[in-house]
């Protein structure tokens, strides 16, 4: 059984879509990553998006005893598109009927140019898989995004994308799933160290 404690990267404070754009975290409250860091298993392997916000909030946690594994590209946050960057009121003005579907109905709902749930959770679940076939019984700290961590707990509870999108996942907080096969236990949900 390997264990992953999933991470979502410090804030970026932005107020629009933020998918493939490499926005920086805010990593200045250092008391709440002291915490976050000893809530962590110490003897574990470290892995992150290459986005740079969840990258940096990896850097922040990494121990002596915390092995870096390479940065993950499939573990970015969903390619939202064209509304990457947009206000959340604009992309419902450019794009109303499907704006409210994208939510209302996740699944192969995709922003112009980005990618639908089930594509995100595919290449997620692939990465996953991997490393947990290279890695099993160990402890993997994932430092990720909002919509990874929750095509994750969509497959460990067996819930459906609009189940899983009701879920909150604050920045800075832990998110743990064991896996046994295909099989996965959830833990601690959003903890907030």
């Amino acid at each position: 059984m390997t264990t992953w404690h999933w991470v979502r990267h410090g804030p970026t404070h932005q107020k629009s879509f933020v998918g493939w754009r490499d926005v920086p975290a805010d990593l200045s409250d250092t008391a709440q990553i002291s915490r976050l860091s000893r809530h962590l298993p110490d003897n574990a392997l470290i892995v992150s998006s290459d986005l740079v916000r969840a990258s940096a909030t990896a850097d922040a946690v990494q121990t002596e005893r915390r092995r870096r594994l390479p940065h993950e590209p499939d573990l970015r946050e969903m390619h939202f598109g064209v509304w990457d960057g947009m206000h959340f009121s604009d992309v419902a003005d450019r794009d109303p009927d499907l704006s409210r579907r994208f939510w209302e109905e996740p699944g192969d709902i995709a922003a112009p140019e980005g990618e639908s749930w089930n594509q995100t959770a595919r290449r997620v679940d692939a990465v996953v898989r991997r490393l947990n076939a290279a890695h099993p019984g160990a402890q993997i700290i994932a430092v990720a995004h909002f919509g990874v961590i929750l095509t994750q707990l969509q497959r460990a509870l067996r819930v459906d994308p609009y189940d899983a999108l009701a879920q909150t996942i604050d920045n800075l907080s832990v998110t743990s799933i064991t896996w046994d096969g295909e099989n996965g236990k959830t833990g601690v949900i959003n903890h907030l160290p």
